[in-house]
């Protein structure tokens, strides 16, 4: 919901906004009529319209009742695989020596396996 400027409710009509994932802010408001008069079709339209939620009247009923979110157009992805830490990226890199395009294919497991044996393998009384 989008407050005024000193964070208050705005009075005539509620704002809220959506950013998307692709840097657009949808921003619709809900008037608050004088009396329990219903929307009429040229508001509704303009609600759902593109300057408001930029859904059709289905996509707004299904996400409503059925919780279907409407699309977007952004296609859905698997989240990113995670990655490893800069500082074992650094070290592998920097003190073992693996190529930066091999540490970029390694699994977190496969770059400590290869930090492990490289700190084990050490000669002893060696510092740091």
């Amino acid at each position: 919901m989008v407050r005024n400027a000193r964070g208050r409710a705005v009075g005539h009509h509620v704002t809220y906004e959506l950013a998307l994932p692709d840097g657009d802010i949808l921003r619709t408001w809900i008037s608050r009529p004088g009396n329990e008069a219903t929307y009429g079709p040229r508001l509704w339209s303009a609600i759902l319209g593109p300057e408001q939620l930029r859904v059709s009247e289905a996509e707004f009923w299904a996400c409503v009742h059925d919780r279907v979110l409407p699309d977007r157009g952004l296609a859905a992805t698997d989240p990113p695989a995670r990655g490893l830490p800069a500082d074992l990226v650094y070290q592998l890199i920097t003190v073992v020596g693996v190529p930066e395009q091999q540490v970029a294919t390694m699994t977190r497991d496969e770059a400590i396996a290869v930090m492990t044996e490289h700190w084990s393998s050490r000669p002893d009384g060696e510092d740091g």
